[in-house]
């Protein structure tokens, strides 16, 4: 009977055994989750996925060997970009990398705006790219570059450029490397350069007071959008300016005003947000995208987080991060819960539920309705965005519907309509943000789906873009047929968090080391000197608008429509995809790959 027994028990063990191998999938393997709070375990352990899913076999793991791979050719990308420019194109402002020559203001045709915006006869991508050699650790061609400008470049020019563009690509760049040069720790080598008399802070101050006639004779305080050089704001000017160019100036205004002890620069820049903040609904919270800067009115209503309101955003909480300013944390969360409550479409949770993928839409100001159905390729900045705010989660979604796109065309077409699944505009100009968010997401996360995605990237580049003498706009990013132009952004940003997304022992990744990049991408440490001004009292507004009675902090903002996952990501998912796969699935579908 004994006997009988065992043998019985026996025989429903392998039964058992049977059974429960039945329900687990071939190739995948139990997995213990060890150490992680309940409720992180009810938002990831369900993450793992087992070898024999397609997604899982692509992006659990990126090879050291290949990772240095992807970082030598991203620094090889910007030099081919650089030397180019150094070679074929300075002093003038851009590189035309397919006829290999110099690209100035067009005088021709001062109507011609999207080159005479930017380009302002001030030698552009060498400034632009101050730091990035200097992140690459190359410090004999940081000195170089840097003497070239202290003794080539002068902003006494009849050039008329848009104030948003000078002010964050040269202003900002100007300040970042000056703050290079005389930083005590020297994080990336000896970049102090002999017998440096801060001329680039002196060239900064120059430039802003050139640019300062733009916020005067404004009856709101908004600055006009383009100022002369020389003459200051051109007799037929616009009243009309979009959102980010009059709201997007705090950053750099601010660091100038601090490192001069100098208020004025930041003082222009804070009246001008604080006008804009002032215009948003009373029923939505929310802006519209372009606005009469005498009138104050709305002259258009879109608002949505790409062309014309992506870097409002960003600077509102940027500019708390560096300056410490309350003010501009709770404008933040307050624009922030209003992007989520009227912007946001899609399920609740971004790895739980049923419903479409989160999708942030274009809306009307006053009502939230839907006003179109395209996003742009500006608003994959978010997801970084996102990633700085704490909200990581909905920052993984979004940031894989933008990858998405990329895989389907090897860019980001300018335009994408999600509803058509097809390129509204069809233009890639070599643009940095997905770059930037995926960089942002992988120092989040050490997840290698982020390096598989950099490496994605970074080959289409060097397969579509590469021209005789640089790296070429895409014109369409369907036949992949080129323009003859690289931006100098290019080589200021996308290049540098390309570089920097496969660079894991870089100065900047140690933990005593605490930068904040510009919209630009230029490099800001976060100083001390930065937060501590004399002129607090000239800043306090005593007609401050009315803040909601509960005051919401960075870390406590979660509002009905925003994810509510755990803001550390446990060990063990590194090892596993960001989002499920069964989501990716979607997200691919939905752009039509599947």
């Amino acid at each position: 009977m004994r006997w009988c027994s065992v043998l019985l028990g026996l025989l429903l063990l392998r039964l058992g055994l049977h059974a429960l191998r039945g329900l687990i999938l071939p190739g995948t393997s139990p997995v213990v989750v060890p150490g992680v709070h309940a409720v992180c375990r009810a938002s990831y352990g369900r993450f793992v996925l087992g070898a024999g899913d397609e997604y899982g076999r692509r992006y659990s793991s990126f090879p050291e060997g290949l990772r240095k791979e992807m970082r030598e050719m991203a620094r090889g990308m910007f030099s081919f970009g650089y030397d180019s420019y150094m070679k074929y194109a300075f002093p003038e402002d851009e590189l035309n990398p397919i006829l290999c020559r110099g690209r100035g203001p067009d005088h021709g045709d001062p109507s011609n705006l999207n080159i005479n915006d930017v380009l302002g006869n001030y030698s552009l991508t060498l400034i632009d790219a101050l730091d990035t050699l200097a992140v690459m650790g190359n410090a004999t061609e940081f000195h170089r570059a840097v003497r070239l400008v202290i003794d080539t470049v002068s902003f006494d020019k009849n050039s008329t450029v848009q104030v948003f563009e000078a002010t964050i690509r040269i202003l900002g760049s100007l300040l970042s490397a000056h703050i290079i040069l005389t930083d005590s720790k020297q994080p990336f080598g000896n970049m102090t350069l002999s017998g440096y008399d801060n001329e680039l802070l002196h060239m900064a101050r120059d430039l802003a007071v050139r640019l300062l006639p733009a916020f005067e004779n404004t009856k709101t305080g908004m600055p006009y959008p383009r100022v002369n050089l020389k003459k200051g704001v051109p007799p037929d000017s616009r009243n009309e300016t979009c959102t980010a160019g009059a709201g997007s100036l705090l950053v750099e205004f601010g660091i100038l005003s601090r490192l001069l002890g100098d208020s004025t620069f930041e003082w222009v820049a804070r009246r001008a947000v604080r006008a804009l903040w002032s215009l948003r609904s009373n029923d939505t919270g929310l802006l519209g995208n372009v606005v009469n800067i005498q009138t104050g009115q709305w002259v258009g209503k879109q608002s949505g987080l790409g062309a014309g309101l992506d870097s409002f955003f960003e600077y509102l909480l940027k500019s708390h991060i560096l300056f410490g300013e309350e003010e501009d944390l709770e404008m933040f969360n307050e624009a922030y819960k209003s992007i989520q409550n009227h912007l946001r479409r899609g399920r609740e949770a971004c790895n739980e539920g049923e419903g479409d993928p989160p999708l942030y839409v274009n809306v009307n100001m006053l009502n939230g309705q839907l006003m179109n159905t395209w996003i742009d390729s500006l608003q994959a900045f978010f997801p970084g965005l996102q990633v700085l705010k704490g909200d990581i989660e909905d920052a993984i979604c979004l940031h894989a519907f933008y990858y998405a796109i990329w895989k389907r065309y090897g860019a980001l077409p300018e335009r994408y309509n999600w509803q058509l699944q097809a390129p509204d505009v069809s233009f890639y100009p070599l643009r940095p943000e997905l770059v930037e968010s995926t960089y942002l997401l992988y120092q989040a996360t050490k997840n290698p789906f982020y390096l598989h995605v950099g490496m994605d990237i970074l080959l289409s580049l060097e397969k579509h873009a590469k021209a005789k003498c640089g790296y070429a706009t895409l014109h369409h990013v369907v036949d992949k047929s080129q323009e003859d132009r690289m931006e100098s952004f290019f080589l200021s940003e996308t290049c540098k968090y390309l570089y920097l997304l496969f660079d894991e022992d870089n100065p900047l990744h140690r933990v005593d080391n605490k930068y904040l990049f510009t919209t630009e991408g230029h490099l800001i440490p976060l100083d001390p000197r930065l937060r501590d001004t004399s002129w607090q009292d000239i800043f306090h507004n005593k007609n401050k608008v009315q803040q909601t009675q509960e005051k919401l902090s960075q870390t406590k903002l979660r509002t009905a429509n925003s994810s509510t996952n755990c803001y550390k990501v446990p060990e063990e998912r590194r090892f596993s995809l960001p989002l499920k796969s069964v989501y990716m699935r979607q997200i691919d579908q939905m752009v039509g790959l599947l």
